[in-house]
């Protein structure tokens, strides 16, 4: 790993800013820090373990300011979150263990295959307006998609908001607030097991993990903010054209 100069630090902290805003309002930001760590000279699976740190706390943040804004009171939330676990241990299982030259290119692939999937299906992550929201058992296509969501998150986690959203949102018509609180609500429980398994792997770099959190914490805490207070139509062109910009990020990364 290079020295942690100011330049470092700063490119960690602004990169951290910009993704708590992105994951919080829609999804894509480990696009950004992902890469970030690899600049920094971390191997592909320690990059992808310490990104955890960030995604986590930042995760924690965004769900404070949703419960104190009563936007937590969502139906079935313990399921489709005990759902998205079981896929998430698997996920973290697959990464920790693959063997490190697999790690990056499959990393890759999975950034680039989902950027394309929310950029040319949109219809993925399309929000109904005007319905009811309808019970996860009575929708019974959510749970693998679930399942599906905690297995990549556990595995990469770059991207892995849209497809929460698309689960949440296309198959169960949460609006786009209550799909963004579970999407936080299921990352940070994921997230959370997903990164014991990695410290208890010794992959995981403390120092880089909390000054790319530092930016992401203060970036979640704004996006919550902006989160409550702008229209569905808003929320709707922001995740379009963050759409856009993981599918860009995992391209280039």
């Amino acid at each position: 790993m290079h020295e942690l100069s100011f330049f470092y630090v700063f490119i960690l902290v602004l990169t951290g800013f910009l993704a708590g805003i992105i994951n919080t309002m829609a999804g894509g930001g480990s696009n950004l820090t992902i890469p970030a760590l690899m600049v920094l000279g971390l191997p592909a699976d320690i990059a992808n373990a310490t990104n955890r740190v960030s995604v986590l706390l930042q995760s924690l943040t965004a769900l404070s300011g949703f419960k104190k804004h009563g936007a937590l009171n969502i139906p079935d939330l313990n399921k489709i979150v005990i759902t998205t676990v079981i896929g998430g241990l698997i996920g973290a299982g697959f990464a920790s263990y693959m063997p490190t030259e697999l790690l990056k290119p499959t990393l890759l692939i999975a950034m680039i295959s989902m950027a394309a999937i929310i950029l040319f299906r949109p219809a993925t992550i399309s929000v109904p307006d005007g319905t009811e929201i309808i019970p996860m058992m009575s929708q019974k296509k959510s749970i693998p998609m679930l399942l599906l969501a905690g297995f990549y998150g556990g595995f990469v986690q770059a991207g892995v908001g849209f497809i929460i959203i698309a689960a949440v949102a296309g198959c169960l018509r949460f609006d786009l607030v209550k799909a963004n609180a579970v999407k936080i609500v299921c990352t940070a429980a994921f997230t959370l097991f997903a990164l014991i398994l990695f410290v208890l792997r010794d992959q995981v770099l403390w120092l880089p993990g909390l000054i790319l959190a530092s930016g992401s914490m203060v970036g979640a805490h704004i996006a919550v903010k902006i989160t409550l207070k702008v229209s569905q139509k808003t929320l709707k062109w922001f995740l379009f054209i963050m759409t856009i910009c993981a599918s860009l990020a995992a391209i280039f990364a």
